[in-house]
């Protein structure tokens, strides 16, 4: 998928995938969220997992879950669902090998762990799905190491936060992801990586 160029490097400069790309102004500027990714040099010689020299090239997809995600398929259903996470699991990676993508699907309760796990994408993972759960409203941390991990980031829900309670409406992921997907339930997931697909495809 990241085969480079037989040519040279075209010298349009190879800014980096992710937030910090997106220069000193507000907002995503011309041409709207896909224009960050499209920044990047199009040979992909000099960094072909777009961005970051030396990192190892892979099409590994790291899909993270915060707290009280392992409750899955139990935890109020009428919200939720009744789909377990090893049932999104297996969905997603039935769907990644279509994509000739590959998951690597984790869930932590614990913010530091999140941390860790997106510093670790920096160099093992070509893109993040992340839902955050409740963090997604509190954690400063994760909001900063996804700042750094110049990996694009799609920001999935189960749910639709924004017609929940009002402490649900704000999020720290949005405002560094590319893109958020809520509110289909599992099929949210499904979106999110196809949309992945997209963004890597360029």
């Amino acid at each position: 998928m990241y085969a480079p160029s037989p040519s040279r490097c075209a010298g349009e400069g190879c800014s980096p995938y992710g937030p910090l790309s997106r220069g000193a102004g507000e907002g995503w500027g011309e041409g709207g969220p896909r224009a960050l990714f499209r920044r990047a040099c199009p040979c992909r010689l000099c960094y072909p997992c777009g961005g970051v020299k030396g990192r190892t090239v892979t099409d590994t997809i790291l899909v993270l879950n915060g707290p009280n995600l392992n409750l899955l398929g139990t935890r109020e259903p009428g919200i939720y669902g009744s789909e377990s996470l090893a049932d999104i699991q297996s969905r997603l990676e039935t769907r990644a090998a279509e994509l000739s993508l590959e998951i690597d699907m984790r869930q932590s309760n614990r913010e530091g762990e999140l941390v860790d796990w997106i510093q670790e994408a920096r160099n093992g993972a070509a893109g993040i799905i992340l839902n955050a759960g409740a963090y997604t409203h509190t954690s400063i941390a994760i909001h900063d190491a996804l700042r750094a991990c110049d990996v694009p980031v799609i920001e999935v829900h189960l749910s639709n936060p924004h017609a929940r309670e009002p402490f649900r409406h704000k999020s720290y992921v949005s405002t560094v992801a590319c893109g958020i997907v809520c509110g289909f339930g599992a099929t949210s997931y499904a979106l999110a990586l196809d949309a992945m697909a997209e963004v890597l495809a360029g």
